[in-house]
């Protein structure tokens, strides 16, 4: 079977991996608007309203306007924008979140891709909390280094640009960035996060570490416990491999590479410290397990093709 796809915003960074992902498949026919009628509504509903699946890859306010334009009850829509991914008609399209998720992605007509930085931190954080470990009042401190592509085609001219940033620059200092929102709510933590991003002067890979002491535990736990409780949580997941507790094959002589998961799918969880004091890191490719990878696996999931079809 061929499945009719468009991408609303295919020329943002976000759209442009969805193309070339999906351009190499054979179930997929890509619907193409002409350059001159981008902003075009009647064209763009046409095309929405032609697919099996559209991505969403806009401003929140572009994003909620491309919504406003379905009128086919077929058509799938996943949303890479922040506008609806804590709206409870809106399923979010993290699969490997809890057992169900596949079965709500499947049947959803409305999908909320999750946030880069976010989806790490919840690959992270969900398994503990739904443990118990982590009782829900924690507040969890945690900061992100992430590549520039991630702020988009801007942000990109100003690192590429002849006068080059050259130094990681932390950003969203008022503590209130866009992710919190979904942090606290598909963690299952009821206090939002102290959380500090970095960009860093490096084109895409991201980490997410969170700093844990064993005081926040509801019960006595070491590095290995937390370790355990990630891999039986992810047993069996293609995209997630929990590292084991071992310095001298999770780094690199002690130093961590956060670009090591570029150019996949993939997400690696690592726990580092000791009994007095962890790190909890979640590593991916901003622009895949972040972004673009993650919007095709939901859509995998959704039509019942093979959910790792046309990803690394």
């Amino acid at each position: 079977m061929t499945y009719q796809v468009f991408v609303d915003g295919q020329e943002g960074t976000t759209g442009l991996q969805i193309n070339e992902y999906l351009g190499k498949r054979a179930d997929i026919t890509l619907l193409k608007i002409d350059a001159d009628k981008r902003k075009d509504l009647a064209e763009r509903k046409r095309l929405i309203n032609a697919s099996d699946v559209t991505f969403l890859c806009l401003p929140d306010d572009a994003a909620k306007e491309s919504v406003s334009l379905v009128d086919n009850p077929q058509t799938c829509i996943i949303d890479a924008s922040t506008a609806h991914r804590v709206n409870p008609d809106w399923v979010f399209g993290l699969p490997e979140l809890a057992p169900e998720q596949r079965a709500k992605i499947r049947a959803a007509k409305r999908i909320a891709n999750p946030g880069c930085h976010a989806s790490a931190f919840i690959l992270a954080l969900k398994p503990l909390v739904a443990a118990g470990l982590l009782p829900a009042a924690t507040q969890i401190a945690a900061h992100s280094i992430t590549g520039y592509s991630g702020g988009g085609k801007k942000m990109i001219e100003q690192y590429q640009s002849p006068a080059r940033i050259d130094a990681p620059r932390p950003y969203a200092l008022n503590l209130a960035h866009k992710h919190l929102p979904e942090m606290s709510a598909y963690t299952g933590l009821s206090v939002a996060p102290i959380f500090q991003p970095i960009v860093g002067p490096f084109y895409k890979g991201l980490a997410v570490t969170a700093f844990l002491h064993p005081a926040q535990f509801s019960r006595p736990a070491s590095p290995a416990d937390v370790q355990k409780i990630l891999a039986d949580y992810y047993a069996g997941e293609q995209f997630i491999r929990v590292l084991p507790l071992d310095l001298e094959s999770t780094t690199d002589g002690g130093f961590f590479n956060v670009e090591a998961c570029n150019d996949s799918n993939r997400v690696d969880l690592c726990v580092f410290g000791n009994a007095e004091r962890m790190l909890l890191v979640a590593r991916l490719d901003n622009l895949g397990k972040g972004a673009s990878g993650a919007a095709v696996q939901a859509m995998n999931v959704h039509l019942g093709v093979e959910e790792s079809l046309g990803l690394v």
